[in-house]
């Protein structure tokens, strides 16, 4: 069997070794963690303690952090009017569960678009914060990045913009959190939503983190039970938080070193393609992005082609398209940026993660170059 290759980071990231050692640990905490017996308190502390690794990712204090079991989770918990506003600003690149709104009425949504580099046009921002300002209060939801293209977006001069008009900034940082500085009082997000799967924890836990106690939480989205101060009921998957803590901690240590490593990575990669294929365009590549971050096209390829080829070649990627019963949309965050339809069904994302060496590079550029040449002369073909 051929060996694989994963360069499928942004959509989840193998689980750190401190992360497994954790959950199984913790597998072991039989008691309930809202017991007051010594089992309970034991699974308490487990709980304590990744909630302060957590909060140390971001710059937070632990009794900040809210447990969720994801991301969406989260975001939904965030967008919440009655916590913020009656209005919910959000750009046209986030996240699906951003873009539903949360608990937000259909007619209280807006957005703000972003240009063709696919960072959000704070202009556009600023407009239409001003011609809002009617007594309400406004929520804005920004990602710290774009989760496809790696494009970090300008979080901070965002946040002061919308606190010159009293509202209030939700950040989706579900990408950055572990792979770029993610403090959430340097960026000025009043809420921020992490995910423990994105940095090396298990699938299924995330967090809601808010900036000070002066921040009111939004309404439980979950109620009935007084777990997590109230903010969100049910009793806490203790492995996957454990778990959460320390791919976090983990993630913490090495973020300096692994920034560096995966930019050069990236930064060969990218070349190497234009080298070889100079009619590759590499989306948002005139902006700052994510150091592990790279989707591209080469013309008249079909993504959904190219990734099953690749995963035949034991290369694990995705597409810049999302499926759907069976039918293949044009990703909504190309079609923001302005991105041709024929060129934007073409989009490959490779994603690097702490464990991704240059042999993972070598076997992509062995696989692209082969796969390119014959769907590039099939295509060809069928032109002629």
């Amino acid at each position: 069997m051929t060996e694989r290759t994963y360069l499928d980071w942004n959509a989840t990231a193998p689980l750190r070794p401190e992360a497994r050692a954790a959950v199984i640990a913790a597998l072991d905490a039989v008691g309930n963690p809202s017991s007051v017996h010594a089992e309970g308190r034991a699974a308490r502390r487990l709980i304590d303690e990744a909630r302060r690794r957590v909060a140390a990712l971001v710059g937070a204090e632990p009794a900040d952090v809210v447990f969720t079991s994801g991301g969406s989770e989260a975001n939904a918990t965030a967008l919440c009017p009655r916590a913020a506003a009656d209005v919910l600003l959000v750009s046209t690149i986030e996240h699906p569960s951003v873009l539903a709104g949360g608990r937000f009425r259909t007619d209280a949504l807006r957005t703000v678009p972003v240009g063709a580099d696919g960072v959000i046009d704070l202009a556009a921002l600023e407009r239409q914060l001003a011609a809002g300002r009617d007594g309400r209060r406004v929520l804005v939801s920004l990602m710290h990045a774009n989760n496809e293209t790696g494009v970090v977006q300008p979080v901070a001069a965002a946040a002061a913009i919308v606190h010159a008009v009293g509202g209030l900034l939700h950040v989706d940082a579900v990408q950055t959190a572990g792979r770029i500085p993610c403090d959430i009082s340097a960026l000025g997000a009043d809420l921020l939503t992490v995910s423990g799967h994105k940095l090396g924890g298990p699938k299924g836990v995330g967090a809601l983190v808010r900036r000070s106690e002066a921040i009111t939480w939004p309404e439980p989205l979950i109620r009935g039970g007084g777990q997590e101060r109230g903010s969100r009921a049910g009793t806490e998957n203790v492995a996957a938080i454990a778990g959460f803590g320390a791919a976090a901690a983990a993630a913490t240590r090495s973020l300096p070193a692994d920034g560096l490593r995966l930019a050069a990575l990236r930064d060969r990669l990218e070349a190497q393609l234009k080298a070889e294929f100079p009619q590759t365009v590499i989306f948002g590549a005139a902006a700052e992005r994510l150091p592990n971050t790279t989707l591209f096209a080469l013309p008249r390829i079909n993504a959904e082609t190219a990734v099953i080829g690749l995963d035949l070649a034991g290369v694990a990627v995705s597409s810049g398209a999302a499926c759907s019963s069976g039918k293949v949309a044009a990703s909504h965050v190309l079609a923001a940026m302005g991105v041709p339809g024929a060129l934007a069904r073409g989009a490959v994302r490779m994603s690097l993660g702490y464990a991704t060496e240059e042999v993972d590079i070598e076997r992509f550029l062995v696989a692209w170059r082969a796969l390119a040449e014959t769907l590039s002369k099939e295509s060809r073909g069928m032109a002629a």
